[in-house]
């Protein structure tokens, strides 16, 4: 698999990582390891948690030293919300960003990870007070990088003026969200941040399963999931589902394929970060790697997904 520089950086990512969101909850132990080998044998090496949300790190912490020794992979740990994914408490202050990587390191049991994100901004915390978490946090090394994630294009600039040592920020971008293209890309390359994309694939809607109907075992039909990806699930976004399907069924590959190569075809893009609940759905996106993908279809994808 394709490793790329996060940003003017010397971390390297693989071109897909696993999020581990959904570990111990819709994807058990005993998936959520074989997903691990699948992305350990195509070359992948990186794994994204979130602290507050879910049991994620508990299941990684586990596996690894059992499937992979902890050198051989890059992890992507995330701090400052908690509670429900469609719904999540905010707080970025540095009391409660300290405490809460050092309860990801515990879980994780290892004394680092290599790229530390803050997840959200919040109007009543200092961006100082914040910043000064992940300068404390890479000082003492118990994170080789950091960054700051779900900021606005005006948030990431002000972040990367405070603190230069900031390698990359991680935003919602798809075909069916392309908000991050007017201003926390160019943002981000000039600046010299790599962007962790997640959600690359609508949520699932861009693997077109939801063409015809939600079917039972999707998120979407899911109580706790419903309405994280309802947003996507709107007659804008069916119509760039349909354009995909018709542009991968061209190129012979599959839409999820597809997106995922548009998306990484951006070159401030230096993840793509999928959450499989299965080793299959893994498998099924892996083929994205290197795909060439003609200018004449890029221009068709990006017209139709243009207002997206």
């Amino acid at each position: 698999m394709e490793h790329r520089a996060v940003g003017a950086s010397g971390l390297s990512v693989s071109a897909l990582s696993v999020g581990t969101l959904h570990w111990g909850a819709d994807t058990d132990e005993h998936e959520a390891r074989e997903i691990l080998e699948v992305l350990l044998e195509a070359g992948g090496t990186t794994l994204d948690t979130t602290a507050g949300i879910g049991v994620g790190e508990e299941v990684l912490g586990r596996l690894l030293g059992d499937v992979v020794a902890r050198e051989h992979v890059r992890v992507v740990a995330k701090a400052g919300v908690d509670g429900e994914l469609v719904a999540p408490r905010v707080d970025p202050s540095r009391g409660r960003l300290m405490a809460s990587l050092d309860r990801t390191l515990r879980r994780l049991g290892t004394d680092h990870v290599d790229l530390w994100l803050v997840q959200a901004w919040s109007r009543h915390v200092p961006l100082e007070e914040t910043l000064s978490a992940l300068e404390w946090a890479q000082r003492s090394g118990r994170a080789r990088y950091t960054g700051v994630s779900n900021y606005s294009g005006w948030q990431t600039a002000r972040a990367a003026t405070l603190a230069p040592e900031l390698v990359a920020t991680s935003v919602e971008w798809s075909l069916v969200a392309r908000g991050p293209e007017r201003e926390v890309a160019p943002a981000a390359a000039a600046l010299g941040l790599g962007v962790l994309a997640w959600a690359p694939l609508g949520r699932g809607v861009l693997t077109g399963k939801y063409r015809g109907g939600t079917p039972a075992d999707s998120r979407a039909a899911a109580a706790h999931l419903s309405g994280f990806v309802a947003p996507h699930l709107t007659a804008r976004a069916r119509r760039v589902v349909e354009g995909l399907v018709t542009a991968a069924d061209g190129l012979g590959c599959s839409p999820q394929e597809l997106a995922l190569a548009w998306l990484l075809g951006h070159d401030v893009v230096a993840s793509a970060v999928t959450g499989p609940r299965t080793a299959a759905q893994l498998r099924g996106t892996l083929g994205a790697v290197g795909l060439p993908v003609p200018e004449e279809i890029v221009a068709v994808l990006d017209e139709v997904s243009d207002q997206a």
